[in-house]
């Protein structure tokens, strides 16, 4: 015959039951919010921006031919003495102008004779600008033909002789733009949220994308675009 349970096994038989439905309870309860922090959103903000370059660099380049090489410096020597006054009439410094060994060519070495030849030397010239005054070199380069008058035919088509336009002070706009872009994403974020009947949570991953720098159109060079996309992911909530 069975004992009959004493006061003080049923009050621990009470316990156990009481903490066993605990446990569960907080293992369900735990599962729920389990649940609840695998609900996200990834949404991408946008930033762009057009700024000004505020870095120009232009090689002034011109090519000279002679059959004596004496008369041929002299005359590359003076030509390239007419550049950089012109450049120093325009408004740009010394500190701004560098100078290049002209490249000589000798056509009587190249190991064949052609009979249309009919200047042995040929000298190539380059008059390089680095200056942060890109507005004064675009309209020096609305000039560049006084230099014509002097018989200095600069060349403007080959790729080597373009103008190039840089910027250089993206630490200057990076704060505001990658704050514009996480606005954008939050922005897409609550929307996504409202049409899901959700509310938008904390921010569970952030990723800041490249900054890209492109030039706005082939015609404006000098003006650039600057764009991130950055990425961020928010938690769900009901």
């Amino acid at each position: 015959m069975d004992k009959p349970l004493t006061p003080a096994a049923l009050v621990l038989g009470a316990f156990l039951a009481g903490g066993l439905g605990f446990i569960g309870h907080s293992i369900t309860e735990a599962a729920t919010n389990l649940k609840a922090l695998d609900r996200t959103v990834s949404v991408k903000g946008l930033a762009e921006q057009e700024v000004m370059a505020n870095v120009a660099i232009w090689p002034v380049r011109f090519a000279e031919v002679d059959n004596d090489l004496a008369s041929l410096y002299n005359t590359v020597q003076q030509k390239t003495d007419k550049v950089v006054a012109f450049l120093k009439a325009q408004g740009f410094s010394d500190d701004e102008i560098t100078l290049t060994t002209p490249a000589i060519e000798d056509r009587s070495t190249q190991g064949y004779s052609d009979p249309n030849l009919k200047y042995r030397y040929a000298a190539r010239v380059t008059v390089s600008l680095y200056t942060h005054q890109v507005d004064k070199l675009l309209q020096a380069r609305k000039h560049i033909g006084v230099l014509a008058r002097d018989g200095i035919a600069i060349g403007g088509n080959e790729y080597e002789s373009r103008s190039e336009f840089l910027f250089t002070e993206l630490n200057r706009i990076k704060p505001a733009m990658v704050q514009q872009a996480t606005e954008n994403a939050r922005e897409v974020a609550e929307k996504f949220a409202r049409d899901s009947s959700s509310s938008l949570g904390k921010i569970k991953t952030a990723s800041q994308g490249q900054f890209i720098i492109t030039d706005r159109d082939s015609n404006s060079p000098h003006i650039k675009n600057v764009r991130i996309v950055s990425t961020v992911t928010y938690y769900l909530t009901d």
